[in-house]
């Protein structure tokens, strides 16, 4: 069922277009690395793309397919393309886009290894990049350079919370025939939609919000047009990016209930923001869903809600991120996000911690920050855990 009439929860639920022949209920896994053909014919027409068929899993696959049309469905784009991690989508995005003599802007606060690979890697091959605070549409501006060939984004900002304005970058950008990518991992299809605010691709690391059950590592890639569906795919092809069809069946079980988690999760997190801005141990709050976010009005515009994410700073530094971080009991220390349980990190000592001081410090990454993905559980439970930790700082 693909009625683009239908509203979002009825779409992540039967979006995907995939009919199972002996019935099923559920997109089966296909957990086969080759298929089979009907004659000789049938498989040059497959190799030579005269008929629809399945060859081979990295090329393509049943399972993988239903989840790719699904998410393409939420974002409204043309086609998507699943991958073997989010970075896998962020690496499929840079090859496709980037090459020796290019050059990249982005944001300076971005997921710690999208812009790590970015400064230590791809220099290797001749790609330039520059990060500047995109929150503030003229230094994207002044960063543009005739060899700029992809603006990259990240909103809300991993891990300050900063909002960037993807309708008037995207404007910018086209001026210069430039693509706008947006990794869309905070918000999800659910919350936002950069396709339909001018950006060209949209990004997901898929082993949180969108599967959101901490049981997965998956990436997908969403493009707006034909044209970069095919650049895009060719690279995920050859360079084996591929999904795993079991990995794609739990993120397609994930999916389904993404919105009515997102649900849950953001009204958690409101309570718990509002929480945090009022407690003696925390210096500042950065929340999309509090009027003292600096892009409030922003937020409002081009999101549908605020989201489960938090980062707030402790008065104390490192030393208190630290003792906070040792002191938590329901929620887990650990990396990732938007799972169905509350996580708490400490970027400066964990995430973000390959970065130099100098680079942290422009991407306001501080000793004292805490990034805070806020889960299902009862409201009351997550702010009794965060009040006992904070008073160990």
């Amino acid at each position: 069922m693909q009625d683009e009439n239908l509203g979002f929860n009825s779409r992540a639920v039967h979006a995907g277009g995939f009919e199972d022949p002996k019935g099923s209920a559920v997109t089966p896994i296909y957990q086969t690395s080759t298929f089979k053909f009907e004659n000789a014919d049938h498989g040059a027409k497959c190799f030579s793309g005269e008929e629809d068929g399945y060859i081979y899993t990295r090329i393509g696959n049943p399972t993988i397919n239903e989840l790719e049309n699904a998410v393409a469905n939420l974002e409204g784009g043309f086609g998507g393309i699943g991958a073997s991690s989010g970075m896998a989508a962020v690496n499929i995005v840079y090859l496709a886009f980037l090459g020796a003599g290019k050059h990249l802007v982005a944001h300076n606060s971005l997921y710690g290894p999208s812009r790590a690979i970015m400064e230590s890697l791809y220099p290797k091959y001749g790609v330039e990049s520059s990060f500047v605070d995109a929150t503030n549409v003229e230094n994207v501006r002044k960063a543009i350079k005739p060899n700029t060939s992809l603006i990259y984004l990240e909103t809300p900002a991993n891990p300050t919370i900063g909002i960037t304005d993807i309708e008037a970058i995207s404007k910018l950008a086209h001026e210069h025939n430039i693509p706008v990518c947006v990794d869309n991992t905070f918000c999800s299809p659910y919350l936002q939609k950069p396709l339909e605010l001018g950006a060209d691709v949209v990004l997901h690391s898929m082993t949180k919000f969108i599967n959101g059950h901490a049981d997965i590592v998956a990436g997908m890639v969403v493009s707006k047009t034909e044209e970069h569906y095919k650049m895009m795919r060719g690279v995920m092809v050859n360079m084996g990016f591929n999904m795993d069809p079991h990995q794609a069946w739990l993120t397609r079980r994930g999916l389904k209930t993404l919105g009515i988690r997102i649900d849950r999760a953001q009204e958690n997190a409101q309570k718990v923001a509002e929480f945090l801005e009022n407690h003696p141990k925390v210096e500042w709050i950065l929340y999309p869903g509090l009027a003292s976010h600096p892009q409030f009005e922003l937020a409002n515009r081009q999101m549908k809600g605020p989201g489960a994410m938090i980062s707030f700073g402790l008065k104390g530094g490192l030393v208190a991120g630290k003792k906070m971080m040792d002191h938590v009991k329901l929620a887990l220390l650990a990396v990732s996000l938007g799972g169905i349980e509350t996580l708490i990190q400490h970027p400066a000592s964990m995430t973000h911690s390959k970065l130099s001081k100098e680079a942290k410090d422009i991407a306001g990454i501080t000793d004292g920050l805490v990034r805070l993905s806020v889960g299902i559980e009862n409201v009351e439970d997550i702010i009794a855990d965060l009040d006992q930790a904070l008073r160990s700082v």
